[in-house]
């Protein structure tokens, strides 16, 4: 396992930081800076469309879909530096988790349908997972799917669908076959236009008071069966490949170890007369220890990618990468609002729009950290819950 980066690698991390130095837009930076869950869909598409050009949209995928070569350290190497240099997160939804279940198990013609249009920023998805009641239980979904001639009707209610509001395209979990012997056994998996009659989204407010989430309602909803991924009745196949995607990403080691410098910064400021909080020893051991866990975080995932590099896809490990890198965030989340002091009690969530007018309480340095404390909240919940991570790790690297 090679843990140190060759002449090569640091050769192309430096074209890496040169591009994103260049070609960032500064608005968009600082708007990543004051808010990063409140960067517009228009701003998250002009940089999309800016990484489409430079041909390093889409860098897991394979060449030959639209993908850049890199090598697995590579993409660690490009994600570092992205979360570095406060670029906006892209949409998951095409680029990391449908894009690779269509490419990997789609036909030729849903690749042709689907696959450039999520290179190109031109369509944005969602994901129709959770229903009310099958959450971490993701197998006891209920929306149905009846097929008739060469459609499905489709009938049920999807939850917490991150962005259905802006998405044009849904992939949805659906019970094709409610008399299968094991649950995860009768389940498909839909490509459903989000204009298909029948279909509504319904707000759902969100504890740091945005909407980014919703409810998804079918009602006979019809899907051609040509939008349906794979066979009948082996969708839980197609799921378990994207949601091990999806809790490698979940990691975020580089957005980690760049709130640890911010945390730094922000405790070494005297506030109110009183003495810096980096000067209080309970604090500094409490962000030692994270600190820690963040290292050995870091050379878990590039374990990981050594193996990858070797052959080997992700397995069962990756939980362990969605466990302690979500709980990290949290850590971080919290020592950065205690770190705030009195600045950590304002929530000014007008204030932190890129278009606001409105002159924020909270110091520069602060803008932001209170909603994100609460938005992350959700971090060892959404992707899978940190519990129901525990169980995989239990049986799948365990054998328990």
């Amino acid at each position: 396992m090679q843990l140190q980066f060759t002449p090569e690698e640091r050769a192309f991390r430096d074209e890496v930081r040169t591009f994103l130095r260049e070609n960032l837009p500064e608005h968009i930076r600082d708007q990543v800076i004051r808010a990063p869950s409140y960067v517009s869909k228009e701003d998250v598409r002009l940089w999309h469309k800016i990484l489409y050009e430079k041909g390093w949209i889409a860098p897991a995928w394979p060449k030959e879909y639209g993908g850049t070569g890199w090598t697995a350290t590579q993409r660690h190497i490009w994600g570092e530096e992205y979360q570095a240099a406060h670029a906006p997160r892209l949409s998951p939804f095409g680029l990391t988790m449908v894009g690779p279940v269509i490419y990997t198990y789609g036909t030729e013609e849903q690749k042709r349908q689907h696959l450039p249009p999520i290179l190109s920023g031109d369509i944005f998805w969602c994901q129709g997972y959770s229903e009310p009641g099958s959450g971490s239980d993701l197998a006891s979904l209920k929306t149905r799917a009846v097929r008739e001639g060469d459609e499905y009707v489709v009938n049920g209610q999807k939850i917490w669908t991150s962005h259905a509001h802006h998405a044009d395209w849904i992939f949805a979990l659906v019970r094709t076959d409610p008399g299968a012997r094991k649950k995860q056994e009768g389940i498909s998996f839909l490509l459903i236009d989000m204009k298909t009659p029948g279909l509504e989204v319904r707000p759902i407010i969100s504890i740091d008071g945005s909407h980014y989430l919703n409810e998804v309602f079918f009602t006979d909803v019809r899907v051609p069966v040509e939008n349906r991924i794979g066979e009948e009745n082996k969708g839980w196949t197609y799921a378990k490949f994207l949601l091990g995607h999806e809790r490698t990403g979940i990691a975020g080691v580089g957005q980690s170890k760049a709130k640890v410098e911010r945390l730094k910064r922000i405790a070494e400021i005297e506030q109110a007369g009183l003495r810096p909080l980096a000067e209080d020893p309970d604090f500094r051991s409490r962000l030692s220890a994270v600190e820690a866990k963040l290292t050995a975080l870091d050379y878990t995932l590039l374990r990981m990618l050594s193996k990858e590099e070797a052959g080997q896809g992700p397995g069962a490990e990756v939980s362990m990468l969605k466990i302690n890198g979500t709980e990290i965030e949290q850590a971080l989340n919290e020592m950065l609002v205690e770190a705030l002091g009195y600045y950590g009690m304002p929530y000014e969530l007008e204030s932190l729009r890129a278009d606001t007018n409105v002159d924020p309480v909270v110091p520069r340095h602060g803008v932001g950290l209170m909603t994100e404390h609460l938005l992350r909240r959700a971090a060892s919940i959404y992707g899978g819950t940190n519990e129901i991570q525990r169980n995989i790790i239990a049986k799948g690297v365990l054998g328990l």
